[in-house]
């Protein structure tokens, strides 16, 4: 049987690739560092995944699994030698940790390697092969396709209750396609039917970040301002479907007029997905998806970079300069960013905020919006 290497055996790589890969046919040998999961996984081969809808409600054994720690490159590099091909889901902060591994696995491969990157940031490729650069001859180097992908599965966390049941388990709702950039592989299109190769790959990124990242987010920001604690809850509420729906128009709108993308097959996409933010058996919530406001108010993330294409497209935010507004005013005690957020507001002002926050002055055209709509 041949292998996959997944790199990264936590929420992505067991609640989703795992799941594509060993449905496909592969064995997956997860690489990570966390002892518990390594051990359970190579005592078991398996794990159990529990797909929450919305369409299927069923417990699955996902197998053939085995893994290796991460650490132990001689271990990692004889599975890169020998693997179809291989994966990440580790963060992008975990990237120069994976490095060494994989560029000792390429030094020992005879064949080429495509390297699929579910890492949900654009230009992710530039930065591994930045990491790789000092560690790989250049012809080795060569011989690397590093393939970024869009991952559109929700995975929520899981409960105390749950993970003291079970170590093992996932939970995730039953999305299974992964748009991957078809112009990225130096080999054949890796046999998973799941993968959906994308010629214009950049569009397809922008349509998960500006249509479903921003529409997730603008749930989580007004429910969490309404006090709502699951997205299900805020996506009953008729003002907070309103600013969801209307902020996707809105950034679907400009994509379409930026990509060409079909009004109708954006249409269905922001319709599939308010029914599977609305999906209660996921138990997603507010402060999950609403994490780490300063990362998600970066000119170039789902937000403001969704107001700023819009702007340039001749499309008003007016829903998503809402959704804006309340990730300003996002503040759970914990949250990693959302304090310092609160500071520079009480410190410097809603104008000096924005444009720390954001690149964006209270003079540009996103800041007197924003302005506006924080001043009510």
């Amino acid at each position: 049987m041949d292998t996959v290497v997944q790199f990264g055996a936590g929420n992505i790589g067991r609640g989703f690739t795992g799941h594509l890969f060993t449905e496909a046919g592969y064995e997956v040998v997860f690489v990570d560092v966390a002892a518990e999961v390594i051990a359970g996984l190579n005592a078991r081969r398996e794990y159990p995944l529990r797909l929450a809808g919305p369409d299927r409600f069923e417990t699955l054994t996902i197998r053939p699994v085995r893994a290796v720690d991460g650490r132990d490159i001689p271990a990692v590099t004889e599975e890169l030698a020998r693997c179809a091909f291989a994966c990440t889901a580790v963060g992008v902060q975990a990237l120069p940790y994976l490095a060494p591994g994989l560029a000792a696995g390429m030094r020992v491969r005879t064949a080429t390697l495509d390297v699929i990157l579910c890492e949900n940031q654009l230009h992710c490729s530039d930065l591994l092969r930045g990491y790789l650069v000092p560690l790989l001859e250049p012809e080795r180097l060569a011989n690397l396709g590093l393939v970024e992908s869009v991952v559109s599965r929700m995975v929520p966390v899981l409960s105390e209750e749950d993970r003291a049941q079970d170590p093992l388990l996932a939970v995730a709702e039953d999305y299974a396609v992964l748009p991957v950039d078809s112009t990225a592989f130096l080999g054949a299109l890796p046999a998973v039917p799941a993968l959906r190769p994308v010629d214009n790959f950049s569009a397809y990124v922008e349509r998960k970040l500006y249509v479903h990242n921003l529409g997730h987010a603008v749930a989580a920001y007004l429910g969490y301002q309404r006090g709502y604690e699951f997205i299900w809850e805020a996506m009953r509420d008729a003002t907070v479907l309103e600013a969801v729906v209307g902020a996707m128009l809105e950034a679907g709108e400009a994509l379409a007029r930026k990509h060409g993308f079909p009004r109708a097959e954006l249409t269905q996409h922001r319709e599939d997905l308010v029914r599977r933010f609305e999906n209660a058996a996921l138990g997603d919530t507010v402060l999950r998806v609403g994490r780490d406001p300063m990362r998600k108010l970066r000119p170039d993330d789902r937000l403001v970079g969704a107001a700023l294409t819009c702007l340039d497209w001749d499309v008003e935010p007016r829903y998503i300069v809402q959704g804006i507004v309340a990730a300003l005013r996002f503040d759970p005690p914990g949250d990693p960013t959302a304090g310092a957020i609160q500071e520079t507001l009480r410190r410097d002002g809603i104008g000096q905020a924005l444009l720390q926050l954001t690149g964006r002055g209270p003079d540009s055209e996103v800041g007197r919006r924003v302005l506006a709509e924080f001043g009510d």
